[in-house]
């Protein structure tokens, strides 16, 4: 099981089960770093959040009293930056999955800022925790009718040129749009004409992406992505990833114990070291293809001002942007959104 069970008493006075996981997911389901910073502080040192159950409504609480991991979501990571030292001091872990792509001029995130202006936002904090705690992510590559795969490859190789040396992995993409009808429906309301990627379409795009890497030297992965595309150096990767985990983080004992891991040290028997992961954390939650291990999101759907395009999360921009207002209103709500 990836979350205990304990009692905790709220705000209000009440005395409610939570979960108390030990990774953090914030979020797959809206931008906390960009929108909900000053509330997850106020949360965490409160103790917890309430959370609503997207499929069946049910509020549940989830407390940070086992917590040793947040890895942060963000398109914007700017605004939590400066809390940076309150999660060391808290001895919170984390790392950042930054979302850097380059839809600028087809305005497919109206509320994200130009492209220049987060590459300087990810440079930075790449200078604050180091280039390993940030990856970079071109998520997704969208083909329209205006945009190929040429295209999407120069603009790749804008940002990646730019950020070369201060991350160690770019995880990327295609989007697959058919099975979403949300954001079927967001696209054809914007009209934008996408399409679907075939397979030569990627392959394409994965051989000309390795031929850039020569240069960046990036560790490259897909995101749940069902097609192999390891004879071009790019791997299935693991967003929440219990390897990478297990290289930032060796001398945390509880999440080390959490991911079933053992680590014998360098000696004069076992020159190389050794690390044995004896548990299958695999979050079955996830997408077929997905390679993350188990946390826990705090994130609410429907909640994301950035308001793109090909939002999965939110279904208008309307409900969006009146939960966003709703929240701000009221800025010591348990919840994301607000009742």
């Amino acid at each position: 099981m990836y979350s205990d069970k304990i009692n905790i008493k709220t705000q209000d006075g009440k005395y409610v089960e939570a979960q108390a996981p030990i990774i953090i997911s914030a979020s797959r389901r809206t931008d906390i770093p960009a929108f909900y910073s000053d509330w997850l502080i106020q949360r965490v040192k409160e103790g917890y959040v309430k959370w609503i159950n997207p499929f069946n409504g049910v509020p549940l609480y989830v407390s940070f009293e086992n917590a040793r991991l947040m890895v942060f979501w963000s398109k914007n990571p700017k605004p939590i930056i400066q809390y940076l030292d309150f999660f060391e001091e808290k001895n919170l872990n984390f790392y950042f999955q930054f979302t850097l792509n380059d839809y600028d001029a087809e305005k497919f995130e109206p509320n994200v800022l130009n492209v220049k202006s987060r590459i300087e936002t990810f440079l930075q904090l790449s200078e604050r925790i180091g280039k390993e705690k940030i990856i970079w992510r071109f998520d997704p590559l969208i083909l329209t009718d205006k945009i190929g795969v040429d295209e999407l490859l120069r603009k790749v190789e804008n940002i990646g040129n730019q950020l070369k040396n201060y991350t160690g992995k770019m995880v990327f993409s295609f989007a697959d749009i058919k099975p979403y009808k949300k954001v079927q429906n967001n696209l054809r309301k914007n009209a934008i004409n996408y399409q679907e990627f075939n397979k030569s379409q990627m392959t394409d795009f994965a051989a000309a992406l390795q031929r850039l890497n020569k240069s960046w030297k990036f560790e490259i992965g897909t995101c749940a992505e069902k097609i192999p595309l390891e004879k071009y150096g790019i791997i299935h990767n693991k967003c929440v990833d219990d390897d990478l985990i297990i290289k930032l983080f060796p001398h945390d004992k509880i999440l080390m114990d959490f991911l079933g891991v053992t680590i014998n040290p360098p000696d004069i028997f076992n020159r190389k070291g050794e690390i044995k992961k004896t548990k299958n954390n695999k979050d079955k939650g996830q997408r077929k293809f997905c390679g993350c291990i188990v946390s826990k999101d705090i994130g609410e759907y429907n909640t994301c001002p950035h308001l793109c395009k090909y939002c999965y999360a939110n279904a208008s921009k309307e409900i969006a942007l009146t939960n966003w207002k709703h929240h701000k209103q009221n800025k010591n709500n348990e919840i994301i959104k607000g009742e």
